[in-house]
């Protein structure tokens, strides 16, 4: 077994019952989505985990081979005509060995959320989609389905009627709208509950979408009736 990948790691309060692994965009770490914590509602929540992991450093095609932070290469600006399947993978199964380390310190499956932003909104949706056991939701922010030709053989009936909160930019230059829309429209016609929110914002993340993650992971991660 690989070593876990680098991370941070906050819990709002003793003793999760849940996990949120969040997972940052190009050349950013875990620190970047890190400080969004303490903005985020959480009264309605249990207590729980955040993990912001750190992707490893490679040379990104698309940003002339310079090394930065990545999940996988980018090879075009439309992103998907070309796609780094090897390095999608790789960073697929790293990011689910997270998954099981926190099943295994007693967190259930189906009260961890799988989020990302830009680049790892497409490895959220990538592993999550794929792994084994009932996930309680995907955060999907400003980012598009990699790989999207192979996942209706690829997925897992275990996640096939999981929560997706996907959010985009109306004007972002980077990840632009009709990308997360086409994304949006595949994952709908398999039959995935999306939930698509729009805000007026380039390549960034909007005061209501902070208000509208909190009611989405509200939603999900609902205390157990017999709860204390």
């Amino acid at each position: 077994m690989n070593t876990l990948l680098p991370r941070i790691e906050i819990e709002s309060a003793p003793q999760p019952t849940a996990a949120v692994i969040w997972l940052h965009g190009l050349g950013a770490d875990g620190n970047d989505f890190a400080a969004l914590v303490p903005e985020l509602d959480l009264t309605a929540c249990p207590p729980i985990r955040f993990v912001f992991p750190h992707a490893p450093s490679m040379p990104v095609s698309l940003n002339g081979g310079y090394v930065m932070p990545a999940w996988y290469d980018i090879f075009g600006a439309d992103l998907v005509s070309r796609q780094d399947a090897a390095g999608i993978q790789k960073s697929g199964r790293a990011i689910a060995a997270l998954i099981d380390q926190e099943v295994a310190r007693g967190i259930a499956p189906e009260r961890i959320v799988l989020a990302g932003f830009s680049q790892g909104c497409a490895m959220a949706l990538h592993t999550g989609l794929r792994y084994p056991k009932r996930l309680a939701g995907l955060l999907a922010l400003s980012g598009y389905l990699p790989l999207a030709d192979t996942l209706s053989t690829e997925r897992t009936d275990a996640n096939a009627d999981t929560p997706i909160f996907m959010a985009h930019g109306s004007m972002d230059p980077v990840v632009v709208p009709a990308r997360g829309e086409a994304s949006r429209d595949l994952l709908a016609r398999l039959g995935y509950p999306v939930q698509w929110h729009s805000y007026p914002m380039q390549h960034s993340v909007h005061p209501r979408e902070v208000a509208d993650i909190s009611v989405f992971l509200a939603n999900v991660l609902k205390q157990h009736p017999d709860a204390a």
